[in-house]
């Protein structure tokens, strides 16, 4: 049996959903793999950090409460460097907020946990547009991986499908709807409720944060147009220089519009190749039956490619959740390591 040490920077609801995960999967993935995966370090923001040299009991850690108290025998770190210096560790786990201006300090982190040869796994989207090439090539210097399946519609293999089952493909352009919160907003203003009932429940149910500007305002779609397009059409671009306009002026006037029209409001993020390079865009706009996002409701989420051999390709993810990006990320330390899997 090969044992796979862990240590996580971010103990939020995708954090816990990943300590329960491995935890529920623990024994299948022991009998499909020969893995024995432990979590060996965990740091927080506002709870400090915690290491345990043989991996904290999966069962106590999943409960989702961090202290000493409740993981007797384990170690504190003075902060998340200290944990990655200190951590004798396979994968480092990070899953810190996105930082749209400049990816810190998750780059940071990303990159000493590379530089100490561990293999690196993210759900946060800014040290892939603000760091992508960086830590690219410092895991290919070091023969360890950098991956993020998870940044772009959580658990569904969005990087992976193109980068690896689709050789020779050259992407044309995508159109999706990859912003749950302000899909559920749209959906329940369809309903009757107001932007800001609508914005309420969005909080209430944990999609929206409290300050939930990053969503409306569109900025956290433009960061995942330029995930897409720094990785899958080799056109780095910063999160700014996506053209941007959220959901926030869409009244109930507009609502009413839509409903006569037989149409709905999508905030559809997209990249259109251009005689000069690429025109990439997030924007609220109607869509009628005939467009594959009319019928995209809730928290689902959608996206199209164009390609030069496939006229079009969708992947559809239904009402995600934390514990679908956790999947994300166990899945690409899945693939890290049953490569080298002794049959």
């Amino acid at each position: 049996m090969r044992s796979i040490a862990i240590i996580m920077a971010g103990f939020g609801n995708v954090g816990k959903a990943f300590a329960r995960l491995v935890y529920r999967k623990y024994a299948e993935i022991e009998n499909a793999y020969g893995f024995d995966l432990r979590i060996t370090g965990v740091s927080t923001g506002k709870h400090g950090c915690l290491g345990m040299e043989t991996g904290f009991d999966l069962e106590q850690l999943a409960s989702g409460v961090l202290s000493s108290s409740s993981l007797p025998g384990s170690t504190p770190f003075r902060d998340t460097l200290e944990m990655i210096e200190k951590s004798e560790a396979d994968v480092f786990i990070e899953n810190t907020p996105v930082n749209y201006e400049s990816g810190q300090p998750a780059v940071d982190f990303l990159t000493h946990a590379l530089e100490k040869a561990m293999h690196t796994v993210t759900a946060n989207k800014g040290p892939v547009v603000h760091a992508y090439e960086k830590l690219s090539d410092l895991a290919r210097q070091k023969g360890k991986r950098f991956l993020f399946e998870s940044t772009v519609m959580d658990g569904a293999p969005v990087f992976s499908v193109v980068r690896e089952a689709l050789p020779a493909m050259q992407i044309a352009g995508f159109e999706g709807i990859l912003n749950s919160c302000t899909n559920l907003i749209l959906c329940r203003m369809e309903e009757g409720e107001t932007f800001e009932q609508a914005v309420r429940y969005a909080q209430s149910i944990g999609i929206a944060e409290t300050d939930p500007s990053g969503d409306i305002d569109g900025w956290d779609a433009a960061v995942k147009v330029a995930a897409l397009s720094t990785v899958l059409l080799n056109h780095p671009v910063t999160p700014q220089q996506v053209q941007r306009n959220g959901i926030r002026e869409i009244s109930a006037a507009d609502m009413r519009s839509a409903r006569a029209a037989e149409k709905r409001w999508k905030l559809i993020c997209s990249a259109q190749k251009t005689t000069g390079g690429w025109d990439l865009s997030v924007a609220p706009h109607m869509v009628g039956a005939e467009s594959p996002f009319f019928s995209v409701n809730g928290t689902s989420s959608y996206i199209l490619f164009k390609s030069d051999v496939l006229p079009g390709l969708g992947l559809l993810e239904s009402d995600p959740s934390p514990d679908t990006t956790a999947y994300g990320m166990l899945a690409d330390i899945l693939n890290i390591f049953k490569q080298d899997r002794v049959v």
